[in-house]
């Protein structure tokens, strides 16, 4: 029984486009994972230190693309307004130090829903992916809590940056 609620509320072709490539890199993780698994390798072994290692390379590259390594800047460079409408996103918080925002659908929970990922691989895959995001608060010098998540049931993902 499938209990994640995640539908958009906003729907354009052009979100939808852009969705549809994000719903596809999550398939992608999900497929990867899914292959190591039939060799015997626990996804927890390998996919985390593989995302971990791809979000400090894109924080890397915001922070120089930003010229700051404030909060204020992340959300300039990663949650713009473009990525703001594809996720649906509120920003809550937005200082040097803490950068708060809600994200009201998650593409890459409706490609593994897609995929007919049972909610158990949803939140595990959720895990891995969230890597990444550490990975980035990490370049900005902040950790990053994730309160609510979309793909472990809750109705938004709270993503809390904090110095």
């Amino acid at each position: 029984m499938n209990n994640i609620k995640n539908e958009p509320k906003i729907k354009n072709p052009l979100l939808q486009a852009v969705r549809g490539q994000l719903e596809q890199r999550a398939q992608w993780l999900y497929l990867l994972c899914d292959e190591a698994g039939k060799k015997g390798l626990e996804w927890e072994d390998f996919a985390p230190a593989a995302i971990k290692r791809c979000g400090l390379a894109q924080g890397s590259e915001l922070v120089k693309k930003g010229k700051t390594d404030s909060l204020k800047g992340l959300k300039r460079t990663l949650f713009n307004p473009p990525a703001q409408l594809v996720f649906e996103m509120k920003i809550r918080k937005s200082t040097d130090d803490e950068l708060s925002i809600d994200f009201g659908y998650c593409p890459l929970v409706k490609g593994w829903q897609k995929m007919g990922c049972t909610n158990e691989e949803i939140a595990r895959l959720c895990d891995i992916a969230m890597c990444g995001d550490n990975g980035i608060a990490r370049c900005y010098g902040a950790t990053l809590e994730l309160p609510k998540c979309i793909a472990k049931g809750d109705s938004i993902c709270q993503l809390r940056y904090k110095k």
